[in-house]
């Protein structure tokens, strides 16, 4: 038996108040605020989560649709650059019209319920060209990211300009926004910080919170800016030889070092790295870039997996987070520029060829509005920060005493405990990328509270599986019951069948079991499992977790409790929202919306089907379709009988073969750069897709998906390009909504695909032989996503 043992502290002194310059408009109703550990609204400790979606990259027609997916996924907040150089790439016609239209993006925000950030730079990054700033801009004499005045000036008529669109959306005039970030990766100006901040006051921006990124040994300007953090899986950002970043690596185990170095380190002196952080015992530790997936550069074309960003994500949880911010949660598309390409490249003088229009990022949501698997990961987080978030944020983190030796340590189990005095949460990341972590068997926890006995757990030794990451709940309250513990990471609590039903996941490959405080308990059901008195506990063992697997729990004091345990793969179908009256769960593998008295399903299947707890009180009724209605346990199944799809297969004709593939060719810091187009235009191989009329005349939610190998790959509706991406073994979609349907019907839509050179100094994960290099196109199909509305009548 391996015994990993963990003592919580003693409670710490409480946090430091009011040393902040940081407070909320007068009067209104859930005022923010801050101590030195965590956040707060409305008097409680607040647990906010954030998400990145670039409103200048995204059709403004789809936004509200793509807010309330981000929503459904656990999403509080979200945040977008405001693009100087998407609004005003010709000096003096600022755009806030269609996709640049910012109040309405932070309009439709409020009206959902969803908190607003604007990062207003003036410099991005984002992976835009010159970092966001305006071509108009750098041909000035100025000396741009300093406090020289002929830079100043236009960015005070900038600041002017945002203020103007989001005047009237402040806290107190009842609007959304909560933050606002000041400039991007400085890491050595911290008065110019300053100016930035008071710029934008004077412009007239307001907000409970003012931040700044802190990575890379930033310097900040005292307390005037709350600094926030990050961490990816992996980087593009790298050099293409240099394997798996040591600063990617160290996310995946539980430490208390905030600051992240890799971050952005290929547009600052290395010198810089190792600056003194921030202070932490004045700062909570708030995160706004942790990654929900990456980008992809010409050089270096990682992949990242949703175990890889739900691992990370809940190591952050565990080492101290109390603000969960990722970037990016929603991917998008490049606008087309009006003089020119809008990307990072080396063209500018960036260290990265980016693509010239997907930024897709391999976020939870696609470029598409595609929902990939890290979104149930990252959903299931997020229910458990809904739910339980406001016990979690004051709760220290704690390391036990036998930790990893090291980065490459891959042999130690890797865990930590948020606790206060006689309770906490169990955290445990057993999954990496590329380097899997093997499994740790006959393992127990024991972990030692200074105000309550300590608990060890599971009864039995459980193996920890390879590739496994949960959280598990110790001493925690639920409706009169106390489960002195689990092993199984508790999701959400709903009302149903007159009990408060606490939700759980289990993890493939453990045993779920619960062990409740005795005296909390009168009486205690379980049809699918055991139960067992054991040393002022009622042991519940022997489930098999599922929608049936209900234990149900009289308590002491007369309430009624339940505890539903879910495989692990049903947890991940989990959503929680309002639905016809009531809070309620929804079971479904795709995506879910809540909007009002309506959900609505977007659904590839045939049949899609989704399950409701509590059972609506009146029959489930989607206009024109029949739906069939089962039990699945304690939940009611709905089958919508949809009709047939359309054939899925697309035709695809080789029109033209490739040619040799070009010779690299290097550009800023000796990095492999795309090749010119005119080597597209002699080299690649050309494809015709037959495009049928029955898609082009319904192409919402029409995606073309391809599996291609090669270099690149370009998408062509005559002269115009309307799609591409870099190879690196996903496939390629493309939205069909999003290409002119006129020209499409009489042109077609032409694929370019470019052999990659043997030599090429590029790095492509998970290739092997010579095979994937030729240019072709190797399977094409139509994915079709309907959208349903359901309601009840």
């Amino acid at each position: 038996m391996v015994k990993h043992f963990l003592r919580v502290p003693a409670p710490a002194a409480p946090p430091l108040t009011g040393h902040l310059p940081f407070t909320d408009a007068p009067g209104v109703p859930d005022p923010i605020g801050i101590t030195s550990r965590w956040l707060t609204r409305g008097g409680r400790p607040w647990f906010p989560v954030s998400g990145e979606f670039h409103y200048s990259r995204y059709p403004h027609g789809q936004w509200e649709e793509e807010l309330l997916k981000m929503k459904a996924g656990g999403v509080t907040a979200v945040a977008s650059y405001v693009i100087w150089i998407h609004h005003e790439e010709t000096e003096g016609r600022v755009r806030f019209d269609g996709d640049r239209d910012l109040r309405r993006f932070a309009e439709l925000c409020a009206r959902h319920g969803l908190d607003f950030i604007p990062r207003i730079g003036p410099w991005s990054h984002a992976e835009v060209r010159n970092g966001g700033l305006p071509d108009w801009l750098l041909a000035r004499a100025c000396t741009p990211r300093t406090d020289d005045p002929a830079y100043l000036e236009p960015v005070r008529t900038w600041f002017t300009a945002i203020a103007g669109q989001l005047r009237g959306l402040d806290r107190a005039s009842g609007g959304p926004i909560v933050a606002i970030q000041i400039e991007n990766e400085l890491y050595d100006q911290p008065g110019h910080l300053r100016t930035l901040k008071r710029l934008a006051q004077e412009a007239g921006l307001r907000a409970p919170l003012w931040t700044s990124t802190a990575w890379g040994g930033v310097q900040l300007p005292g307390d005037e800016l709350l600094p926030l953090y990050g961490g990816y899986p992996e980087a593009f950002w790298t050099e293409a030889d240099g394997g798996w970043p040591d600063t990617c690596r160290k996310h995946f185990f539980f430490t208390h070092e905030r600051d992240d170095e890799g971050i952005g380190a290929d547009l600052r002196p290395t010198t810089v790295r190792g600056a003194d952080p921030a202070p932490t015992d004045r700062f909570p530790w708030a995160t706004c870039e942790l990654g929900g997936g990456m980008a992809v550069a010409y050089h270096r074309r990682p992949r990242v997996e949703a175990a890889d960003i739900a691992a990370l994500g809940l190591t952050k949880i565990g080492c101290g987070s109390v603000w969960q911010g990722y970037y990016m949660f929603h991917g998008g598309t490049n606008p087309a520029g009006e003089s020119t390409t809008l990307q990072e490249s080396h063209a500018t003088g960036y260290p990265n060829d980016l693509p010239v229009l997907t930024y897709d990022f391999q976020a939870p949501l696609g470029e598409y509005g595609q929902v990939r698997p890290s979104y149930h990961e990252l959903r299931l987080q997020h229910l458990l920060l809904a739910g339980f978030g406001h016990l979690i944020a004051p709760m220290e983190s704690v390391l036990p005493e036998r930790r990893p030796t090291g980065q490459h340590d891959r042999d130690t189990l890797r865990w930590a405990v948020r606790g206060d005095g006689g309770a906490g949460f169990l955290f445990v990341t057993n999954h990496q990328p590329h380097e899997p972590l093997p499994d740790h068997p006959d393992t127990t926890f024991t972990v030692e509270f200074p105000e309550t006995p300590a608990l060890t757990l599971p009864s039995t030794p459980v193996t920890v599986p390879s590739g496994a990451s949960f959280c598990w709940p110790l001493r925690l309250d639920v409706a009169g019951v106390r489960l002195e513990w689990a092993t199984a990471q508790p999701v959400c609590t709903v009302e149903a069948g007159g009990r408060t039903v606490l939700v759980l996941a289990a993890t493939d490959g453990i045993a779920p079991e619960l062990a409740l405080d005795a005296d909390t308990v009168a009486s205690v059901a379980a049809p699918s499992g055991e139960v067992t008195p054991v040393a002022g506990r009622v042991l519940v063992s022997g489930l098999r977790p599922g929608t049936d697997a209900l234990v149900e729990v009289d308590a002491a004091d007369g309430s009624r409790v339940g505890l539903l345990v879910l495989d692990a793969a049903t947890a991940r179908t989990v959503y929680r929202g309002p639905a016809w009256g009531a809070e309620r769960l929804v079971l479904c593998e795709d995506g879910v919306v809540f909007d009002g008295d309506e959900v609505r399903l977007h659904s590839p299947a045939a049949e899609p089907s989704f399950a409701v707890l509590p059972a609506p009180d009146s029959a489930v009724v989607v206009e024109g379709r029949r739906v069939r209605e089962e039990a699945d346990g304690v939940f009611t199944r709905c089958t919508i009988e949809a009709g047939p799809l359309p054939d899925t297969a697309a035709t695809v004709t080789a029109v033209r073969p490739a040619g040799p593939a070009p010779e690299p060719v290097t550009g800023v810091l000796g990095r492999a750069s795309v090749p010119a187009d005119k080597q597209v235009e002699a080299l690649a191989a050309e494809y015709q897709v037959d495009v049928p009329e029955d898609l082009l005349r319904a192409p919402a939610g029409v995606l073309l998906r391809l599996r291609w190998t090669g270099d690149l790959a370009r998408a062509y509706v005559g002269d115009v390009l309307v799609a591409d991406q870099f190879y690196s073994g996903r496939v390629w979609d493309i939205g069909l909504d999003r290409l002119p349907a006129g020209e499409l019907r009489a042109r077609g839509l032409l694929l370019k695909v470019l052999p990659l050179a043997a030599d090429a100094p590029v790095h492509v994960p998970g290739q092997v032989g010579d095979a994937w290099r030729a240019a072709g196109v190797r399977d094409a199909r139509w994915v079709v996503t309907r959208t349903w509305a359901v309601r009840t009548g």
